[in-house]
């Protein structure tokens, strides 16, 4: 229906100037007609259906209106230019693209509005997304390619051989869960795209309309929606491998999803190198490893994910390792104690009454997303046992809380004073999980 409007909509009229216009600007053309009136613009448009053209303001010179002929009457846009010209969100290369796409949509809003707002009621996603990856848990070891046929006939399983060719609708749909993959909650990465050819909303069914920018894409997990749309999609974004490039800099809850892990790669693999030949290690986590072998365990992760060789063959120095491991911690988007945690933290840190402080602290950690506080309960285990060899390492909590609290927590304001003031509450908050990791987690 949506499809069909779009072929419907009228097609742009550019009215042009017959005359020579003083001080027309260089990046419009003849459909600039200078400073003309109202009356003048009606009658120059009165011709047909999508007449468009540009005009100078008589009430705020310098500023220009688009002047569009649409439903038998003349509309006014104030137009903008910024190296594309524009008049809402949508910046396009040509005034003739701006009226193409101005016109589709005037012509669906208007035709379509009730369908429109009952768009979202009854969505094909609740039948076909979210909720048949809640079936029983399966093995993965085959997965047919499937095609999406239109018109709601079965899908046709083809040879396993075949490259897949699979809709992210159609993936989600396939897809089961293993026993043991956490069902960590993600919200999708959804960005305004550009979709090339006609396109069908994942979420209800119904076209995208417009010239660009017709919907949003998830760049986790490639799932296309309208805008508006967007507003329901549950919090179920299955990151793809395909569309998640690096393993540093990624958020943590997106890593660990599209990889079907508990916990972050790096920190597991990091984690059991150290613990296997570096627990008694003089000044470890304190001692700095060699930047440019830091950089190379990141390079080596960031292409290699869990195949990365980080054994004492290619990395004897372990203080490379524990570098890469802080190394990931700061390169979080969103630190692992995150940011609309972080108040609480520095709250609890700042109570003086030992079992006032616990408690203050455990509700803070019920604050963190279940894929952060499992990757830091997993490394409060890890730093308890760093403490268990002070004796060889001189490595205690307090030592651990000076190099572990500005890397697991960031003000989430600028201020650097405040930051400042900061920096001793978190050394605070970190000692106290390492020393009371089994009573917190």
């Amino acid at each position: 229906y949506l499809y069909q409007l779009q072929q419907e909509a009228p097609h742009p009229r550019r009215v042009t100037c017959t005359c020579e216009v003083d001080n027309r600007p260089k990046y419009y053309g003849r459909e600039y007609h200078g400073m003309i009136s109202r009356e003048e613009t009606d009658q120059l448009l009165s011709v047909a259906e999508g007449s468009y053209l540009i005009r100078e303001s008589q009430r705020q010179p310098g500023t220009y209106t688009l002047a569009l002929r649409f439903g038998n009457q003349t509309r006014n846009f104030r137009l903008y230019y910024d190296g594309k010209h524009f008049v809402g969100e949508k910046r396009f290369e040509s005034i003739h693209d701006l009226v193409t796409d101005g016109l589709i949509t005037l012509y669906i809003e208007t035709k379509a509005a009730e369908y429109i707002a009952k768009m979202t009621i009854n969505p094909i996603y609740e039948h076909i997304g979210y909720t048949t990856l809640n079936r029983e848990p399966a093995h993965k070891k085959y997965v047919p390619a499937l095609k999406d046929v239109p018109d709601g006939k079965e899908p046709v399983a083809e040879d396993a051989n075949l490259e897949e060719r699979l809709t992210s609708l159609v993936r989600r749909a396939t897809l089961k869960e293993n026993d043991r993959t956490p069902k960590y909650e993600k919200v999708h990465n959804f960005k305004v795209h550009t979709f090339r050819g006609p396109h069908w909303c994942e979420y209800c069914a119904n076209f995208m309309w417009g010239l660009i920018a017709q919907g949003v894409k998830c760049a986790d997990c490639g799932l296309n929606v309208h805008k508006q749309c967007s507003k329901m999609v549950p919090n179920d974004c299955k990151p793809d491998l395909k569309h998640v490039k690096k393993v540093y800099s990624c958020d943590l809850t997106t890593l660990v999803k599209a990889h079907n892990t508990k916990r972050p790669m790096v920190v597991d693999m990091c984690i059991r190198e150290i613990e296997s030949r570096g627990l008694k290690s003089e000044g470890l986590y304190r001692v700095s490893g060699f930047s440019d072998l830091i950089e190379d365990v990141k390079l080596a992760f960031d292409r290699d994910g869990e195949k990365a060789d980080i054994s004492v063959n290619v990395y004897e120095d372990i203080n490379i390792i524990t570098g890469a491991l802080k190394l990931y911690f700061r390169d979080l988007p969103i630190p692992v104690i995150t940011y609309d945690a972080y108040p609480r933290f520095i709250e609890a840190a700042k109570l003086t009454d030992p079992d006032e402080q616990l408690e203050a602290l455990h509700e803070a950690l019920k604050l963190l997303p279940p894929a952060h506080c499992e990757t830091l309960r997993f490394l409060m285990a890890h730093l308890k046992r760093v403490t268990l060899n002070e004796k060889d390492n001189l490595m205690n909590a307090e030592n651990l809380g000076i190099v572990f609290g500005p890397t697991l927590m960031r003000a989430p304001d600028l201020d650097a004073m405040a930051a400042l003031n900061d920096i001793r509450y978190q050394r605070q908050v970190v000692e106290s999980l390492i020393k009371n990791e089994d009573i917190l987690f």
